[in-house]
């Protein structure tokens, strides 16, 4: 008996992104670690990789996350 089942089916409105075959899926059928979301809508999902994209640059311009202090030079 397994411990824990596996998930085949999503409830129903939850969407992801699927980064292997790039497109949107109601509920999860491909493996976690080739999807984004759960989104709220399909919409979302659509956007998943413009989201990430966004996010990334602001992580990447975040201040908080350089090890530079403020007003030295690294050139």
């Amino acid at each position: 008996m397994a411990l824990f089942k596996k998930r085949t089916v999503g409830k129903p409105g939850e969407w992801y992104y699927c980064l292997l075959h790039k497109k949107v899926e109601e509920g999860p059928e491909c493996p976690a670690k080739d999807r984004f979301g759960p989104y709220a809508s399909r919409a979302e999902a659509e956007h998943a990789m413009e989201t990430a994209r966004e996010r990334n640059l602001e992580w990447e311009t975040d201040p908080k996350w350089h090890d530079t202090p403020t007003g030295t030079d690294d050139d």
